[in-house]
């Protein structure tokens, strides 16, 4: 019982922790979850409500507290040991999960329960809760012969391992790749802040000169600003062709490994795609669903994609000469002619958006808008001395929340943005045990000289990550299993694209947009400019999501067993949506982790259809002021702090008094008039 992990824990006791008590820690978690859902299978009692469904959601607490705290650590701090660890982990964990699924005695008392629902006078949560756990287990095999349960078991257990090999390698190629400058000429067009960057990188490894790598700090400038077209180009192919160079840190075999193994358990259990299987529970429901919205979309956007394609190639050529516009020329060109028409330039921006000004910022409308506090707490153990912890409260001081955040680059940790939970809100024994939330970035960091300076895009991303948070910290539901964000996919970024909103509107952007130096709030100018400037390049944007989209349902809405080439697939589907000549030695789907290692498969669509929901509901504030309280409140109450307790269009529509119409994200990304 050394184990801090195996004893009792509020807060995640990290300083205690070392790697090697993971797997002995979630062994031991697997066999005390085992033991509760006995308990449940052999009670002699008539199955209920209470006795069966509600008891299986509370089941496993402590093994999903250990294992939350693990998946975290390995993508945000993670190390040889802790990535062995998953390795060996993983399997484990996918034969528990299957344990449960394909229980059968188990099953039997849910469709009991189930069967009798009608007579039960449960409430809409409960009900909720009931549907979606008699699904899971009718989804998920609980009906197969056993012949089939033992073939599913083997086809998770190499899912599992092979998407968790699938992120190591990006991660390790990530790490790998590093372009040293030692000419400052070579650095021509990049920002002050960005050479310091660069300069600071250089010296941490004991180099001379300027670092550049693949983590967005430091691509993003490079790729946007450098006047180098060669080295622009170096490090496009650097980025682009992450695990596909047929070495031991090749994906193609896994990509097509993953594809093939759920479209042959989606065959199993009665499905004819893993996006059949996928969207059954999702508010998009069927594949034809899902195509039929991003082609609506494709067919406004493409147009003016191809304007703004020709409108960028004229320019380059009018500026240096160049015939064929490249995949490393985009964002330089882009921003070039962004100068150009609206005079904004992210590094006049950049200024007005130091970090903490905009953290500060973040909780200034969160109170606004939601009645919350935030209060920074230096006595949480903390996974690495970056993190940042705040308690949240309420206007009447009621605790809400515990609130991690972690901002910066490192090594350990994987590239992007993203949300995640120690310790999830439900109620139990009368109780409300509150939720503790976290935020990962991988933001510009501070310089000798410079405090952490965000662009306009890293601004909009803390927004974001933030919206998703707001839906964990506002949870309010009973069940674990359908608290937070434990919602349809699909419905899951309207909390976090919402929220990006108020970065475009001067009321909120006067709370928080300060120069670091003077103080001087942001000039009414830039604001406009920011505004006009949000629709520029929009159609290229849109249709860069959407062929994101429609690579995702290439792979997961039919059967991949004819794939026999990852790129020439990939490039087969693109023919659609692209705009650049292909580039032979870069390939996406080798490192397209959200669909092949996070939860996204047959789910990248989910993106465009939130901004559709986000759209039409920020016209709502709009229409009646952007902090309107009483707007802000049913948003809390239909939509943030409601989970999965009920279908969410039923939610959203009791929010909005309405569905939603795509015209409202049409006409705000600049497509329609």
């Amino acid at each position: 019982m050394n184990n801090p992990l195996l004893k009792s824990f509020d807060t995640a006791p990290f300083s205690k922790i070392t790697p090697d008590f993971f797997l002995p820690a979630i062994k031991n978690g697997i066999e005390l979850a085992r033991k509760e859902i006995n308990a449940i299978v052999t009670n002699t009692e008539e199955p209920s409500f209470e006795n069966t469904i509600e008891a299986l959601d509370y089941a496993g607490e402590l093994l999903d507290r250990i294992t939350s705290l693990f998946f975290n650590l390995n993508s945000a701090e993670t190390n040889d040991e802790i990535q062995k660890t998953a390795q060996e982990a993983s399997p484990l964990l996918s034969e528990f999960s299957n344990d449960i699924a394909l229980n059968l005695d188990l099953f039997k008392k849910i469709e009991l329960v189930y069967n009798t629902r009608d007579q039960l006078n449960l409430t809409p949560e409960q009900y909720q809760l009931l549907e979606k756990r008699y699904k899971s287990f009718s989804r998920n095999g609980a009906n197969l012969t056993d012949d089939k349960k033992e073939k599913l078991r083997e086809i998770d257990k190499e899912l599992s391992l092979a998407s968790l090999k699938f992120g190591e390698n990006v991660l390790a190629e990530t790490n790998k790749f590093e372009m040293l400058l030692t000419n400052e000429a070579d650095l021509s067009g990049l920002p002050e802040g960005a050479k310091e960057a660069a300069k600071a990188m250089a010296e941490a490894k004991d180099m001379q000169g300027w670092l550049i790598t693949l983590d967005y700090p430091s691509y993003i400038p490079f790729i946007t600003y450098a006047d180098n077209r060669a080295l622009r180009k170096k490090l496009a192919l650097a980025f682009g062709s992450k695990s596909f160079h047929n070495d031991e840190l090749d994906n193609q075999d896994i990509v097509l490994k993953i594809a093939n193994l759920r479209h042959q358990r989606a065959l199993l259990l009665g499905y004819t795609s893993h996006a059949n299987y996928v969207l059954e529970e999702r508010m998009a429901e069927t594949p034809e669903k899902v195509f039929s919205f991003l082609n609506e979309i494709l067919e406004k956007a493409k147009p003016a994609a191809e304007r703004e394609f020709k409108q960028l190639e004229a320019f380059a050529k009018e500026l240096d000469g160049i015939d064929q516009l490249q995949k490393w020329d985009g964002a330089y060109y882009s921003e070039k002619l962004k100068q150009k028409l609206f005079d904004l330039d992210d590094e006049k921006l950049k200024p007005y958006f130091k970090l903490e000004n905009v953290i500060d910022g973040v909780f200034t409308i969160a109170s606004k808008l939601f009645g919350l506090q935030f209060k920074e707490n230096t006595t949480v153990d903390l996974y690495h001395e970056e993190v940042k912890t705040y308690d949240v409260t309420d206007t009447n001081g009621s605790y809400i929340a515990l609130f991690y955040a972690d901002f910066h680059p490192r090594p350990g940790k994987r590239n992007g943005a993203w949300m995640t939970s120690y310790k999830p809100q439900m109620v139990k024994n009368s109780e409300n045990i509150r939720p503790h939330v976290s935020i990962v970035c991988n933001f510009t960091k501070p310089t000798p000289s410079k405090p952490s300076l965000l662009t306009f895009n890293e601004v909009t991303t803390l927004f974001h990550e933030f919206g998703h948070a707001l839906h964990g910290m506002l949870a309010n539901t009973t069940y674990p299993g359908l608290s937070g964000t434990s919602v349809y996919w699909d419905f899951v970024e309207l909390p976090s694209q919402v929220m990006e909103n108020w970065c475009y509107e001067q009321e909120a952007l006067e709370l928080f947009a300060k120069h670091y130096e003077t103080g001087e709030v942001i000039p009414m100018e830039l604001i406009q400019k920011i505004k006009e400037s949000a629709t520029f390049m929009e159609g290229m944007a849109t249709l860069r999501q959407l062929s994101f989209g429609l690579l995702d349902m290439s792979w997961h809405a039919q059967d991949p067993s004819n794939i026999k080439n990852v790129k020439e697939h990939e490039k087969k589907t693109f023919e659609t949506t692209s705009l650049y000549p292909d580039v032979a030695e870069n390939c996406m789907s080798t490192a397209f982790s959200h669909i092949f290692q996070g939860g996204y498969s047959a789910g990248y669509y989910s993106y465009k259809w939130a901004e559709v929901l986000d759209a039409d509901a920020f016209d709502y504030f709009k229409e009646n002021g952007i902090f309107n309280a009483e707007i802000a409140a049913k948003f809390k109450e239909h939509v943030l702090s409601k989970g999965g307790t009920e279908n969410p269009m039923t939610l959203y529509k009791r929010f909005r008094g309405k569905e939603p119409k795509p015209e409202a994200l049409l006409k705000r990304a600049g497509l329609i008039k």
